[in-house]
């Protein structure tokens, strides 16, 4: 430890800090432009100069840079200090009058007009070189660099080209103090100007997930990019979040693992997936950026979202018209047929979200409003005393006006005439539909799926969380669509069901299952493949098949299907069938009756 003084104030301070982080752990604020915890510092922008005492001699040095020594007197804002920053910060405002930071710290230093005149009033580039060094030190690509001297001095690619090099990871955007640079898209790019989804590489799933634990968007991360880009030969591209987290939770090199478990019961829980409206070219979806889903409309309205909570069009306005359209991809034979129960009421909390945020007009185009749950019907009455106009129909068509406006065309029925409104923002109730590789997990399982793709319960009123395969049960929208309440309660009785069959400590099976006969089995496996629950084997010792009975449901699958008839099912073999068929059509004698003399 060493012990130097700031302004002052005696600080302790460990070997190897510059006398910026010592200050800025003390809470004393030294302005800078050019500096970033992960990078290498070196004092670019002068502005962080201080008056540093040693040994009775002082001068002014950059506290970036300087290494915070024991014994050392530190002057933050001496008269010579606060000179040299306003000499830096007369030549900063010459060169970018018009960049808000610099304008900002020129004025706390009593300079409102730049002392200079400029030919590029809208220059931005403070030739700081953050944005040079992210590109050599972070990320390894090596794009950007200084190129010619003196007052012509620029920053950019090599010959000021296009390059190839580039992978548009955007850190150096990120880091650029002044906003200099910014990534082009394509025209054809969707949300190119506010991208409704996680703003960085590494991001916690959900706000409610648990464990709270952010995961790494491998395809967004700038290390794996780099490594894929240079078939793995950058191995120590990027790494920020590994230098800034102190658990020493980050690990690159970690692999996704198989972990083989042997459990009692098991609880499916897949939930759903949102339904892609791009299939339904009507409501123009991805041709307006201002043309979202519920899902994305969630994202911009959330506080730790991309505005803060605030409900903003693409430009940074606030929409003075929003029109919100009901069952995109629910009950609609070219999407889905079936109800998807949340629309209705996600559809509602989003109108009251934009009036209490925004004031702006809000039209709900709708079918069928289905508010069925407790409360529902009074936050539907809420909704509409707050002013949201109801408009009984389908929202048919969403048009893109060359203006950038949307008109939404529709039919109200209570009127009975075609409408149309031109509004700012059109949110899309899209439908929730079965996890796209549902039939995996019912392959794994044994499990059925009803028409619309969710998973089959054994019984719908008596059996609702039980499966056909006994020790699986289902839980919230694995099974159907449900809302937040009914999944709740959906997956408690799914718990419940999972800990009395392991209370219970044995499993009953039913008698009713398939048998092989050994001697009559030829090793086909015609019954293996045919099998819906998995329940039997081959053993290659004996070449025959075998049926584990705890797995069996006793279907006749394989036993109508055995070439060779070695496999029956237990209490319905031939005799059995037979016999019951000449019970149920034998005519009964009538017994004799006794007439009385």
């Amino acid at each position: 430890m060493v012990t130097l003084t700031i302004d002052g104030q005696e600080i302790q301070a460990e070997e190897g800090q510059t006398v910026l982080e010592v200050a800025r752990q003390a809470g004393i604020e030294i302005p800078t432009l050019c500096y970033h915890p992960l990078l290498e510092p070196y004092g670019a922008c002068r502005l962080c100069v201080v008056e540093v005492i040693r040994h009775g001699r002082s001068r002014l040095e950059t506290s970036c840079t300087h290494p915070a020594w024991d014994g050392l007197e530190i002057k933050t804002r001496s008269p010579a200090v606060i000179e040299a920053r306003r000499v830096v910060l007369g030549l900063l405002l010459s060169r970018c009058p018009n960049v808000p930071v610099v304008q900002d710290l020129a004025r706390e230093y009593g300079i409102t007009e730049p002392p200079f005149p400029t030919d590029t009033p809208d220059e931005k580039c403070i030739l700081c070189g953050l944005c040079v060094r992210t590109c050599h030190e972070l990320v390894k690509a090596d794009v950007l660099n200084f190129s010619q001297h003196g007052p012509e001095r620029l920053v950019g690619p090599p010959f000021l080209e296009k390059t190839r090099q580039c992978i548009g990871c955007g850190a150096c955007t990120t880091m650029c103090p002044t906003g200099a640079i910014e990534i082009v898209l394509e025209k054809e790019a969707v949300y190119k100007e506010k991208p409704l989804g996680p703003t960085s590489a590494i991001w916690v799933p959900s706000m409610q997930a648990v464990p709270r634990v952010p995961v790494i968007d491998t395809d967004a991360c700038i290390r794996f990019r780099q490594n894929d880009r240079t078939n793995s030969e950058i191995a120590d591209a990027c790494g920020a979040c590994e230098m800034v987290c102190e658990a020493g939770a980050i690990n690159f090199e970690q692999q996704d693992e198989i972990l083989e478990l042997d459990v009692g019961a098991i609880i499916v829980a897949t939930g759903f997936e949102m339904w892609d409206p791009h299939q339904l070219s009507q409501y123009s979806y991805g041709k307006s950026p201002n043309i979202i889903t519920g899902m994305e409309f969630e994202h911009l309205s959330n506080a730790g979202g991309i505005t803060g909570g605030e409900i903003l069009l693409a430009d940074g306005r606030k929409p003075e018209r929003v029109a919100i359209i009901h069952c995109v991809g629910s009950r609609d034979h070219n999407a889905h047929p079936y109800c998807s129960r949340i629309c209705c009421m996600y559809s509602l909390k989003q109108a009251h979200l934009v009036r209490d945020k925004t004031g702006a007009e809000v039209y709900e185009f709708y079918m069928d409003m289905r508010a069925f749950g407790k409360a529902y019907e009074e936050f539907y009455e809420r909704v509409q005393e707050e002013g949201v106009c109801m408009v009984r129909g389908r929202g048919a068509e969403v048009e893109v006006l060359p203006g950038g406006k949307l008109r939404v065309k529709g039919e109200d029925t209570n009127l009975g005439r075609l409408v149309a409104v031109d509004v700012d923002m059109v949110v899309l109730s899209t439908a929730i539909e079965a996890p796209h590789d549902a039939d995996r997990v019912a392959a794994l399982f044994g499990l059925g799926r009803t028409e619309d793709g969710f998973f089959a319960e054994a019984h719908p009123k008596m059996r609702p969380v039980e499966t056909n395969t006994d020790g699986v049960f289902l839980a919230g929208t694995a099974q159907g669509p449900r809302d937040v309440p009914d999944t709740v309660a959906h997956a408690g009785a799914a718990a419940s069901m999972a800990l009395a069959l392991l209370d219970k400590g044995e499993v009953t099976i039913s008698p009713q299952t398939a048998i092989v006969d050994e001697t009559l089995c030829s090793g086909c496996k015609t019954c293996i493949a045919l099998c819906p629950y998995t329940a039997i084997s081959y053993i290659e010792e004996k070449n025959v098949a075998r049926v584990n009975e705890a797995l069996c449901k006793g279907c006749g699958t394989c036993a109508a299907a055995c070439p060779s008839g070695a496999i029956m099912a237990r209490h319905f073999t031939d005799q059995q069938i037979m016999a019951q068929i000449e019970g149920l059509f034998r005519v009964l004698e009538p017994e004799p009756v006794e007439v009385g003399r």
